[in-house]
């Protein structure tokens, strides 16, 4: 299955490529389930993202390594893929891009994820949708002109 969201923000596809670290990866959390930080490498090919999800009667840990990365003169994008995924994902990988657009940049998040069942995956999507609508206003704000 597959999300795609565009976020267009004001500043420059270079200064919102600096923004993606630590501290904004922690407010792009919603807030449910709560998630902890683990482990943050940052966004370069070779560097691990770990969560720990709190689903109030379990925890499940999410680990994503970064297997690409790329900066030209018009994008900076980053791959995470899913290597240790909560027991409902089977797959998961997450395109990040920073597409520059005028004086301006577009957010895009291209996420494709798949459960083990076929019916499971449809039903995820809601959920992993307005998780990733939940970013818009948090990237506007943040990278505001």
């Amino acid at each position: 299955m597959k999300i795609n969201i565009e976020t267009v923000v004001q500043q420059d596809f270079l200064k919102v490529k600096e923004g993606f670290n630590q501290s904004l990866f922690t407010k792009l959390s919603p807030p449910f389930p709560p998630v902890k930080l683990l482990r943050f490498d940052g966004s370069i090919k070779g560097d691990f993202v770990t969560l720990e999800l709190n689903f109030i009667f379990f925890k499940q840990k999410w680990t994503s390594e970064i297997v690409a990365d790329k900066t030209t003169d018009q994008e900076f994008y980053f791959i995470d893929k899913g290597v240790e995924l909560p027991f409902f994902l089977k797959e998961w990988q997450h395109k990040h891009r920073i597409i520059k657009s005028g004086q301006g940049s577009i957010i895009r998040d291209e996420i494709t994820y798949k459960s083990g069942f076929s019916l499971l995956t449809l039903m995820l999507y809601p959920a992993l949708f307005l998780q990733f609508l939940y970013r818009k206003p948090i990237y506007k704000k943040i990278f505001k002109g």
